[in-house]
């Protein structure tokens, strides 16, 4: 029996999924990039992330039910939303516009850097949210715990169109 000697070590197969994943990252398009771009938009055909938040603002509004009673913590939460845009933004501009004299380093820095601003919103955003949360009806919570549930929507949206055929 022959054995199968493999050249690639560990290292190097490691090197090459990250730079995978990153390149997986770069080209798959946002969510809301199917969205027609709004006035400020970021980059050509793409809605920033400053309105889709803003339209998620809206949205949130509606559909929670907002009394005039919740107005002023809600006036926090979307202050911090917005706050938490407009870092992401100023992060993702930052690494298009060095995304061609990037190393593969800085890429993996620069993303690193927007995953941690993203975790930091978060960070920001629960006890914000969690006040408001608190003085919510039952129904707001309802509506809150669905609006804020995320699961994997593309396979969602994958198993719906399955059962539609």
């Amino acid at each position: 029996m022959k054995s199968i000697v493999c050249r690639f070590t560990y290292p190097t197969v490691l090197a090459v999924a990250v730079m995978f994943l990153a390149l997986m990252f770069l080209v798959s398009p946002s969510p809301s990039s199917a969205a027609s771009p709004g006035p400020g938009a970021a980059t050509a055909g793409r809605v920033s992330k400053v309105d889709r938040v803003e339209q998620r603002i809206k949205e949130l509004h509606t559909k929670l039910k907002i009394t005039s009673a919740q107005e002023a913590q809600w006036n926090n939460v979307t202050q911090v939303m917005r706050e938490n845009a407009k870092t992401m933004e100023e992060l993702i501009k930052a690494r298009i516009d060095k995304a061609g004299t990037m190393t593969a380093v800085d890429d993996l820095k620069s993303y690193a850097a927007i995953a941690e601003a993203h975790a930091d919103g978060i960070k920001k955003f629960i006890p914000i949210f969690e006040p408001l949360y608190a003085g919510m009806s039952d129904t707001q919570k309802k509506a809150a715990d669905k609006l804020f549930h995320h699961q994997d929507r593309t396979k969602t949206k994958a198993k719906a169109k399955a059962k539609g055929k």
